[in-house]
């Protein structure tokens, strides 16, 4: 008998014919019963002309062809609901992408007491979900793209390592594709569930996929950056297409510009990109000034900060810049490329964010999807490269999440923190706003 795994515990189906999520499940959905005995179930009946079932990674629910049966969906009363994929074949020594960023999350979490573990029904760990088919990956980047990753992988399994990136340092190794597919899989399959979770609790659990290789700078023709392919563009499609919300919000508040996903939706009305990042940083796009064009202009906003910028500076744009731009956009989700290495500690940049920074993002963004879309937001692994920071970081974000005080006084050390070039900052928000008609 089929079955799936949710934090450790078995659930089986509850009908005589069993398959797994049908890819269009949203259709015919009528009863919905929540129970807060930690499980949450789906009654729902197909039409009898529906007689196919078919694969969606991640939730499996039963079903039946030809007959007017009920079919159910276990799930649980979950604040948090995350997916792991950490690419630990995908890695090159010393280099800072490497395969101990999502374990050392992981430990974090662990030790914080935030996993289901410690938390039972409230932080469950979505587990079992498939790789993204062609079909997906498709979806954002060029078929000759994802057919010429998968044949360089005999070439990378005799190499060793080789560079898929002509003229930056993203690599691949023998596993790096499969391994790319499931990131992007994971990725789908917990926006399917906080969507699914959506449609019977007006507090669905934030969502975060704890994956890599990264995506933000993954441009449709190809490999960037470190990133593989767009785990967030391919998501907000997916979503779209599957799920037929079709205003998608993303913020992005990586420290570096996240060219790819700005390049992928850059004429698209429907899908709002928004990005705050370094000014100067790699890969040197994202100016001000770029803000979609066609029937998409208007709906990218690039905020380049100016070095040094850290927590008052953040504040201020998700007040004056974030919020109401969302508001004026009326999103049907908020996703969110969720980069770490804007931190003070990170190697790679030179903003001074804290966990206090982070903390105050995740609250906030999650409070903002609450008014704005029924609560959908699923966060998505990028940058971050200390692994002390990074860790300590999403761990208060998911405190965050269940709506608990930050630590991030234990963490953070003001100490190391100087001035931040406000009058800048604030030119920056102000000529951004006169832009954007905010």
């Amino acid at each position: 008998m089929p079955y799936y795994l949710v934090a450790g515990k078995v659930l089986f189906p509850m009908c005589h014919h069993l398959c797994k999520l049908p890819k269009y499940f949203s259709t015919g959905l009528r009863d919905t019963i929540w129970r807060r005995d930690g499980r949450l179930r789906f009654y729902k009946r197909l039409r009898s002309e529906n007689k196919y079932c078919s694969e969606r990674a991640g939730t499996f629910i039963s079903c039946s062809t030809g007959v007017d049966n009920d079919v159910y969906l276990s799930f649980f009363d979950a604040r948090v609901l995350y997916c792991v994929s950490p690419a630990m074949g995908h890695n090159q020594e010393s280099h800072p992408e490497s395969h101990f960023r999502v374990p050392a999350i992981i430990s974090a979490l662990e030790k914080m007491e935030l996993t289901p573990k410690f938390r039972g029904s409230e932080v469950i760990e979505l587990q079992n979900f498939k790789p993204a088919s062609v079909e997906d990956i498709a979806s954002v980047h060029a078929k000759a793209y994802v057919y010429g990753l998968e044949k360089a992988m005999s070439r990378a399994s005799r190499e060793g390592l080789i560079l898929i990136e002509g003229s930056g340092p993203t690599y691949a190794t023998a596993t790096t594709y499969q391994e790319s597919l499931i990131a992007a899989g994971a990725g789908i399959s917990l926006v399917d569930a906080v969507v699914v979770a959506s449609k019977v609790s007006k507090n669905p659990p934030v969502g975060f996929a704890l994956i890599r290789p990264p995506g933000h700078h993954a441009i449709p023709k190809g490999p960037m950056g470190f990133c593989v392919f767009g785990n967030v563009a391919i998501a907000a499609r997916h979503v779209q297409r599957v799920h037929g919300l079709k205003r998608v919000f993303i913020i992005d508040f990586d420290v570096h510009h996240g060219n790819g996903t700005n390049d992928a939706f850059y004429e698209d009305p429907d899908i709002f990109f928004l990005s705050t990042h370094q000014d100067g940083s790699y890969p040197g796009t994202g100016k001000i000034d770029t803000i979609g064009q066609g029937n998409g202009e208007g709906t990218t906003l690039n905020l380049p900060l100016p070095g040094g910028s850290g927590d008052a500076a953040m504040r201020s744009v998700f007040e004056e810049v974030i919020v109401p731009c969302a508001q004026k956009f009326k999103p049907d989700i908020i996703l969110v490329s969720a980069g770490y290495d804007a931190h003070a500690l990170d190697p790679l940049a030179g903003l001074q964010f804290t966990t206090s920074t982070y903390y105050m993002l995740a609250s906030n963004i999650k409070q903002l999807a609450r008014e704005l879309c029924g609560g959908r937001c699923v966060f998505f692994l990028e940058g971050g490269y200390n692994l002390k920071s990074l860790s300590y970081s999403v761990a208060d974000s998911f405190r965050a999440f269940l709506g608990e005080p930050s630590l991030a006084s234990q963490f953070d050390n003001p100490a190391i923190l100087y001035e931040e070039p406000s009058a800048k900052v604030k030119q920056a928000i102000q000529r951004v706003k006169h832009i954007h008609s905010l």
